[in-house]
């Protein structure tokens, strides 16, 4: 777990001190809390945040699972995942932060995605908000979020709870592993391209976890993508995997319809058991290819049941 730094000073506990709408930290107060976000970049806090924007829907999902609720969430044209923030504002995501709507909401404490919003750290700091950047790259990442939220948001018991939980379903899962691992190649597809997810990708942990072997554990990963590789045809052939499972950025029927043009590209594909048994998976972009908060518990179930089924057949 990553380690987070303590109490700095006195906890704001008499009445007053509550945080409000247009609270703005003054230098003279004391630091009430200092913690090292996923880029080992030091966060103070005068009060614990009460008005919380997030970038992401894993922290989206996480910070309401902690019992906290958000004044911004990601922009999205699906339905919020949280159905209590359905009407919250939508503040842009990652990709691209809307500054106007996160101006608007006035938070004080922004949760953005390490590396990708480290260059957005001034223009929204000068809002008066402090950011944490954070990452989901394996479970553990996710644990580790759980983690961070709790220690600032005051809710320590809460994600405690949620990591045993995390913990408890893990060690379920491998005290009931085959004996025999199905070799499943995971490819994540956005719109003109496609890509295989490597062992220490979020997908590729979820898999191991679950029982699987990943097909693609040697494969050299990318040098701007370092948790995924290219879909290598001729390596792809000989590992002959037993199962594709397919997810999606973006536009979930538009990458899905690359993907299939790409394996009719190549006429190898189709000697493979997994096309001969028509083993071919769309994993739901809610649980996989993206941070799905606390519900890593319904990935990993999931993913255990699609190999379940593919050991039967």
């Amino acid at each position: 777990m990553r380690k987070i730094l303590g109490m700095i000073a006195g906890l704001c506990v008499m009445a007053g001190c509550q945080a409000s709408a247009d609270y703005t930290p003054n230098p003279s107060e004391e630091t009430v809390l200092q913690v090292s976000d996923f880029t080992d970049r030091t966060v103070s806090f005068q009060q614990t945040p009460s008005r919380i924007a997030v970038l992401g829907n894993g922290e989206l999902e996480m910070v309401y699972a902690l019992g906290e609720e958000v004044v911004g969430r990601p922009t999205s044209k699906d339905p919020a995942i949280v159905t209590e923030a359905e009407d919250v504002s939508q503040v842009g995501t990652s990709h691209e932060v809307d500054l106007e709507r996160l101006t608007y909401v006035q938070p004080d404490l922004v949760m953005a995605n390490a590396p990708m919003n480290e260059k957005d750290i001034p223009v929204i700091e000068g809002l008066g908000a402090e950011v944490l950047l954070t990452s989901a790259n394996g479970i553990e990442d996710i644990q580790d979020q759980l983690a961070l939220l709790g220690e600032v948001l005051q809710k320590e018991e809460n994600a405690q709870i949620l990591i045993e939980e995390i913990d408890q379903k893990i060690a379920d899962l491998q005290n009931s592993e085959p004996e025999e691992k199905p070799k499943v190649l995971l490819v994540y597809g956005a719109p003109g391209s496609n890509m295989a997810a490597l062992p220490n990708s979020l997908a590729g942990d979820i898999l191991e976890k679950a029982g699987g072997e990943n097909v693609a554990a040697q494969f050299e990963s990318l040098e701007t993508f370092p948790q995924y590789a290219q879909l290598n045809s001729e390596r792809i052939v000989e590992a002959d995997p037993d199962y594709i499972f397919f997810m999606a950025h973006g536009d979930p029927a538009s990458a899905q319809e690359g993907f299939i043009k790409e394996m009719e590209q190549h006429s190898a594909w189709s000697e493979l058991s997994a096309v001969k048994h028509d083993h071919l998976s769309i994993l739901p972009s809610e649980l996989f290819g993206t941070n799905p908060g606390t519900r890593i518990i319904d990935s990993l179930d999931y993913m255990r049941a699609e190999l379940e089924e593919a050991m039967s057949e």
